[in-house]
């Protein structure tokens, strides 16, 4: 009798084996198989179960995507003499910011505004392009905020490298373009700054960088 219930045994185990590798596409046995098979459509399809049969919905109004800050000056001659007079840098001028701003610049910026700044890139001296200014040109006196929007939205020639760039990224650019711009005008380099970023223009970054003060009171609460 127990020699019989070991064959039963064996035997069903044998048949299970056999028909668990059965077939080559499907699963013989699927539980809750809307969780393998999901209900496919199409991006811009029409379908009943969604509101004016439209699945592709917009954003919901007053938001903006993940990882994307908001520019508030509009580029218009307003915009960009609002943004000259007020618009500061939020990164601390730092040797590594520097650095960065200086790669930066020497992929997208010195081809026409040339390493120093002076407007002699190698597009200029091909006479590929023309006008392009110094750093230092008086009728034009650039600040931190000009050098931002005209990366942001492009200027005459140039094109925007809103794209191409990130928040950081450019404001490290326009770092190294004030740096150069303080050469040409033989001004004294600029003493570096600690790394850390105020409170008034930490919300210029995004991803946003962690205020001095605003670090200091987590950990004043944690102590506490």
């Amino acid at each position: 009798m127990r020699s019989l219930f070991h064959k039963s045994l064996i035997f069903v185990i044998i048949a299970g084996f056999l028909s668990s590798c059965a077939g080559d596409r499907d699963r013989n046995y699927q539980y809750f198989p809307d969780m393998y098979r999901p209900v496919p459509y199409e991006p811009y399809g029409a379908y009943d179960i969604f509101a004016n049969q439209q699945e592709a919905k917009l954003p919901v109004d007053g938001t903006i995507p993940r990882g994307w800050m908001p520019y508030d000056y509009e580029d218009t001659p307003e915009g960009r003499a609002n943004a000259k007079a007020n618009l500061k840098n939020p990164l601390p001028y730092t040797e590594d910011n520097l650095t960065k701003g200086k790669a930066l610049y020497t992929v997208y910026c010195a081809v026409c505004h040339g390493d120093k700044g002076n407007g002699q890139g190698t597009l200029v001296e091909r006479e590929k392009i023309l006008g392009v200014p110094s750093y230092d040109d008086p009728g034009r006196s650039i600040t931190e905020g000009s050098v931002y929007h005209a990366m942001y939205y492009g200027l005459n020639n140039m094109g925007s490298y809103g794209v191409q760039t990130s928040i950081k990224e450019r404001w490290q650019i326009d770092h190294y373009v004030m740096s150069l711009k303080d050469k040409l005008e033989g001004k004294p380099e600029r003493a570096f700054q600690t790394n850390t970023v105020t409170q008034e223009n930490s919300d210029n970054l995004n991803p946003a960088e962690p205020a001095e003060d605003l670090s200091q009171q987590d950990q004043t609460q944690s102590e506490e």
